[in-house]
């Protein structure tokens, strides 16, 4: 990560949420859930999802149940503060959801 990387205060992400339908914070970390129709299509999103998150170089916890997905992401290096790269990794996630049938 090239650039100093700035926590976002609360307004800004506030208004960053209303973009992102399903998504909030909590506990300093921005989070979605994710239900999908069996534990296949669950499964091949975290792929797509760790693609991108290497193509960012910005990486959520994943946890993968039988057909749920739950993404969790801050930015560690400046101490665990949601920053812009949470919400860039979160709309590339959201980009690419519905395509795998998660609602």
């Amino acid at each position: 990560m090239g650039a100093q990387v700035e926590p976002l205060g609360e307004k800004e992400i506030e208004e960053r949420l209303a973009e992102l339908p399903g998504w909030s914070v909590e506990d300093d970390r921005l989070h979605r859930g994710y239900h999908f129709p069996g534990h296949l299509p669950a499964a091949v999103m975290v792929i797509h999802i760790a693609r991108i998150q290497e193509e960012l170089d910005h990486h959520a916890d994943l946890t993968l149940g039988y057909n749920r997905l739950t993404v969790a992401v801050n930015t560690h290096s400046i101490g665990g503060k949601v920053t812009d790269l949470d919400f860039q990794l979160a709309r590339r996630i959201e980009e690419i959801a519905g395509a795998h049938g998660a609602h």
